[in-house]
């Protein structure tokens, strides 16, 4: 599979140069005190990492339960497990980082709770179709974002205990109703939407970091960002989100998307969610 993979580099970044603009501009930006042998390390291990993504999400398609279970470990499970025994809902804040489509796939059969991934449609419809199909054929239930309020209500009012998954390093399309903070040295806008869940509900948040444990193996662990939200300052969960992702970057930059239009838009003029700086 993965000499597939080094096949695969060699034409994405050598021969295609897919959105190399777009990931030197970002590294440089975020990296300005590194020189360009630093930045040309990071960005060539990127595409290594982006490469085996690719080939990983193809074979994520397929692969068996003992198969994922054996490459995407859970270290502490008994964290998430102590709220579904209270019958609690959970919001799980993460990124594009590491390996994403192995918690997409196996989150419902890791977890005791009925796991929900929140994201967003593919413009193909065809393609969209195949790949929720795939998704899903272990118990993963995955949403559209313009759906999320009406099935994370009906999953309340009837007292599921859900695990709701949402990447929130996925750059905003309103920058009106966006939360605007410092990320990795630079103005970013984030999503509101799993504090505007945590808060409406009272969902307990925790952030899952993923650790490459050697290539095609990876370890999650979760860890606490809010267990009361009604009790804390608003946009507080959401700006420890940023601060614990930007931790887990700055550890391994070669793990995150780089290759996402991610400073796309600019601070508005007018008031937006957050102003802080």
């Amino acid at each position: 599979m993965y000499l597939l993979s080094d096949i695969f580099y060699l034409v994405l970044y050598h021969l295609v140069g897919y959105r190399r603009k777009v990931v030197r501009d970002n590294l440089t930006a975020c990296f300005p005190d590194w020189d360009a042998k630093r930045l040309r390390q990071v960005e060539r291990r990127f595409y290594r990492h982006l490469s085996d993504l690719i080939i990983e999400g193809a074979y994520n398609l397929y692969a068996s339960p003992q198969s994922i279970k054996r490459r995407y470990r859970i270290t502490n499970r008994q964290l998430i497990d102590r709220y579904y025994e209270q019958g609690r809902t959970v919001v799980l804040m993460s990124a594009h980082y590491g390996n994403w489509e192995y918690m997409v796939s196996s989150l419902n059969m890791q977890l005791l709770h009925h796991g929900i991934g929140v994201g967003k449609p593919l413009q193909d419809k065809l393609t969209a179709d195949f790949i929720t199909r795939r998704r899903t054929r272990y118990g993963t239930q995955v949403v559209d974002q313009t759906d999320v309020r009406e099935h994370v209500a009906f999953f309340h009012q009837h007292r599921v205990p859900c695990a709701l998954m949402m990447l929130s390093d996925q750059s905003p399309s309103n920058p009106l109703k966006s939360y605007w903070t410092t990320f990795l040295g630079r103005d970013t806008a984030f999503l509101y939407g799993a504090e505007y869940f945590a808060r409406k509900y009272d969902y307990p948040v925790l952030y899952y970091s993923v650790r490459r444990v050697k290539r095609g193996y990876y370890e999650l662990t979760f860890s606490p960002l809010c267990e009361k939200p009604s009790e804390v300052p608003q946009y507080s969960i959401v700006e420890a989100y940023v601060r614990r992702l930007e931790q887990e970057i700055l550890a391994e930059p070669y793990c995150w998307l780089w290759s996402h239009r991610r400073w796309k838009l600019k601070r508005p003029t007018t008031e937006p969610l957050n102003t802080k700086h």
